[in-house]
């Protein structure tokens, strides 16, 4: 499942045009895996896969990556530590300059792994927990024992001095855990939890019956809004685009003014970025917007990756915030939400719809500063 282990300093802009500044990679290492989750993107199982990239293939990506700016890249999967070359890959990203994460399960990270991913220059880990207890996590992960080899993966990478973050995909069945998960976020150790709103693509389409209804999707983002004063955790909504209406709609409300001092990323970053801070290459070198839209941009090893950046049609769509259908298009938070557009492309199979599961209505208030 991938998953941002995210952003930390901000990235070098090195594009030509507006609102294409890449910030983050998303790039499925492998679709190799050792878990069956519910709500897999990937629909991942034990490969093998053909046509993943090799070696060579890899380090040249990521110098056509470096070629366009310094995002963070993220190793994901499947599970990134099935592939033997994991840690090549990441000391070649780390000495381009790249900032180096990954996305593992958290079940694979022995003492020794952990050891070599910190000299291999990966800065953090992401970690999914997607239940407060034990029972929950490893129905939803499909996998008895889940929890635990999640949390002893965790304690080594702690003990290795990299950085992590628990990442939690939210659905009806554990809405209600997710204090509990922010808790144990906390005393684990995180230095961030993020939270997953379902897409349902891959097998996540298969408990769609799960993504929670746009007035829960409110109520979550508004408390998670609350929580920000309580918590030392860097909090992030993904996947969550309507999450930065509501900081401005609550800020406003309090009489407060956003700025990188008072709210960090949350003041500078956009809803969704798809296509214009951050993309998603497969196993196979195919560029899409997000790893949820499965839209073809174009494909690594037939062009260069700078190139599928800066010219991909639907790229230079998704950047041109004025296209944007339905109630989305007339919006005046447009530029900061934009709405989901892989849920939109789900719904409706045109990605530039409106998010169809937003309890907006546009027009309600004074345009936003």
């Amino acid at each position: 499942m991938h998953a941002h282990p995210s952003k930390s300093g901000h990235p070098a802009s090195h594009g030509a045009g507006k609102n294409d500044t890449l910030r983050l990679v998303a790039w499925e290492t492998t679709r190799n895996c050792n878990l069956a989750c519910v709500h897999c993107r990937a629909a991942a199982t034990n490969g093998p896969y053909a046509g993943e990239l090799d070696t060579d293939q890899a380090f040249k990506l990521l110098d056509e990556i470096a070629a366009v700016g310094q995002p963070i890249v993220i190793l994901t999967g499947g599970e990134p530590l099935l592939r033997d070359d994991i840690f090549d890959i990441a000391k070649y990203g780390d000495r381009l300059g790249l900032r180096m994460v990954m996305a593992p399960n958290g079940t694979l990270i022995t003492a020794a792994v952990a050891q070599r991913m910190a000299a291999s220059g990966i800065r953090r880990i992401s970690a999914s927990i997607d239940g407060a207890t034990k029972a929950f996590h490893d129905k939803f992960r499909g996998v008895d024992g889940a929890f635990d080899a999640a949390l002893q993966g965790i304690a080594h990478v702690k003990a290795a001095g990299i950085e992590f973050q628990i990442n939690t995909t939210v659905t009806k069945s554990n809405l209600d855990q997710i204090p509990q998960i922010l808790k144990l976020a906390e005393q684990l150790g995180a230095v961030a939890h993020h939270i997953f709103l379902l897409v349902p693509t891959g097998r996540g389409k298969y408990i769609v019956d799960q993504a929670i209804d746009a007035q829960a999707y409110e109520e979550t983002l508004n408390w998670f809004y609350d929580q920000r004063e309580k918590t030392s955790l860097q909090l992030k909504a993904t996947c969550a685009p309507h999450y930065y209406r509501i900081l401005r709609q609550r800020a406003r409300a309090e009489g407060k003014t956003i700025t990188f001092a008072t709210h960090g990323l949350d003041a500078v970053t956009r809803g969704c970025l798809a296509g214009t801070g951050f993309c998603f290459i497969s196993h196979t070198g195919i560029v899409q917007p997000c790893g949820y839209t499965d839209v073809q941009c174009g494909d690594v090893t037939q062009n260069t990756f700078g190139d599928i950046w800066r010219h991909s049609p639907v790229f230079l769509k998704l950047r041109d915030f004025k296209q944007l259908e339905g109630k989305c298009g007339i919006c005046e938070y447009h530029a900061v939400c934009g709405g989901c557009r892989a849920r939109a492309f789900e719904a409706t199979g045109n990605f530039m719809a409106e998010e169809p599961l937003c309890a907006y209505q546009p027009g309600k208030e004074a345009a936003p500063r």
